[in-house]
């Protein structure tokens, strides 16, 4: 993909290397400006907010966790941050800029999602995103299905996440009537940070979604069916690594 501008003289350049380094912050396709009035979409704790805010930006952060939203006023009490529904959201006065980071995957209407943020920007003003895509964790998920379905119990309706491909998501943007000028698609490993047994742990933080209906007998044996079938795949040096495909991209509000 060749390097490419944002329309507006406020949007600034991506940055020269981005096409070519993974690794280039979000920020850094974001490039907060002086003055910009941007909303931080999912902005959790509020730390890249705070960050936002430190480049010159006026931020202001939306979460629908309101004991997160809580934790990034006490942190940031100069800061300005709302318990809102991304995909319910609307402003009288629209922004510069819209960024959201590990938030997307997290809100299943991706339309509507991509109409607030289209009717949160002015004219030529830009989205930046990054988000887990599509066969983020297969192969917890596929070993997760396998496992459920073996002992009797239905998979539809337990995955929260809404995993688009890259493909998808532009196309999703350019019918909502912005312009894509930057997406790629990351595939990486991220570790799995958890005492005692790694996977089992994780595997129990998304017991809401996945096994809320599982009897303690039943789910005791589905995670070590689960942790059996995927540790060929993810256990390497001593340690497990969730297999992640990661979206960032990068679209501007067409004016007229």
């Amino acid at each position: 993909m060749h390097n490419q501008s944002f329309d507006d003289p406020k949007a600034g350049h991506l940055h020269p290397d981005m096409t070519t380094k993974p690794e280039a912050g979000i920020l850094e396709l974001l490039q907060p400006c002086p003055g910009e009035r941007i909303l931080d979409l999912g902005c959790g704790n509020g730390d890249l907010t705070a960050k936002i805010a430190s480049a010159g930006a006026v931020p202001s952060g939306i979460d629908l966790s309101g004991e997160l939203v809580q934790l990034a006023r006490r942190k940031y009490p100069g800061l300005h941050f709302e318990v809102q529904e991304a995909s319910q959201y609307r402003t009288g006065s629209p922004f510069d800029a819209v960024f959201s980071h590990a938030a997307l995957h997290w809100i299943a209407n991706g339309p509507a999602t991509a109409q607030a943020v289209w009717l949160a920007l002015r004219e030529g003003g830009r989205f930046v995103a990054e988000f887990a895509g599509h066969g983020n964790t297969a192969a917890l998920m596929s070993a997760m299905q396998q496992a459920l379905e073996d002992h009797g119990y239905a998979w539809e309706g337990r995955n929260p996440w809404y995993h688009p491909t890259l493909g998808e998501y532009a196309t999703l943007l350019e019918q909502t009537g912005f312009r894509v000028t930057y997406a790629r698609h990351f595939d990486g490993t991220a570790p799995v940070r958890r005492e005692g047994s790694a996977i089992r742990n994780w595997l129990d933080s998304f017991s809401g979604y996945f096994f809320h209906d599982v009897t303690a007998e039943d789910k005791a044996t589905i995670y070590e069916a689960i942790e059996t079938q995927v540790k060929p795949q993810l256990y390497r040096d001593g340690g497990w690594q969730l297999d992640t495909r990661r979206l960032r991209i990068a679209a501007i509000k067409v004016q007229g």
